[in-house]
């Protein structure tokens, strides 16, 4: 497959979710082009853990609801599958035990950062502890994208939607 085919095929997910107050947590899919244009989106209704969950859960509560029933969901239900899976919640990086695409948490590129994972442009990817080739497989996939590309640009489309679903009362 040439560069230039890569780069028509590559799809790229943008997978987020806000908090909206006395509803629980929404999430947002986009999936996108290499160019980041819209190929689909999808959304689902809040989800709400009542106090049981809450307390059997613990910490593990939030991964849960983010990755299993509103990540996994939002996968499984898109008409087009994204190759790349992108996010900026660590409490989403569990969602990589339930999808077959690679997966990468987002995050400003600093020293810190630079640590667990590696630069792409102007961010840093971390990929899960248990999913070593996902990394050469990124880079291997992100060669049909632009060096100075803004990956976390398209999350604030998908809030910024997700906002626009709730009659704009959500919290990013």
């Amino acid at each position: 497959m040439t560069a230039a085919e890569r780069q028509d095929k590559l799809r790229l997910g943008f997978l987020t979710a806000i908090q909206v107050p006395q509803q629980g947590f929404m999430g947002g899919l986009l999936v996108t082009n290499h160019l980041g244009r819209p190929l689909e989106f999808q959304c689902t209704n809040p989800v709400k853990p009542n106090r049981t969950q809450e307390v059997l859960y613990g910490p593990t509560l939030q991964p849960f609801v983010l990755a299993e029933l509103i990540g996994k969901t939002l996968l499984e239900k898109a008409g087009v599958k994204p190759h790349i899976v992108f996010i900026t919640e660590a409490a989403l990086l569990e969602l990589r035990e339930h999808i077959s695409a690679c997966l990468a948490m987002v995050v400003i590129h600093d020293h810190e950062s630079a640590k667990n994972g590696f630069a792409f442009g102007r961010q840093t990817l971390i990929t899960h502890a248990d999913y070593g080739s996902d990394r050469s497989q990124l880079e291997n996939k992100l060669t049909a994208l632009p060096d100075d590309v803004d990956l976390l640009e398209p999350f604030e489309r998908v809030e910024e939607a997700l906002r626009q679903a709730t009659g704009g009362t959500a919290a990013a």
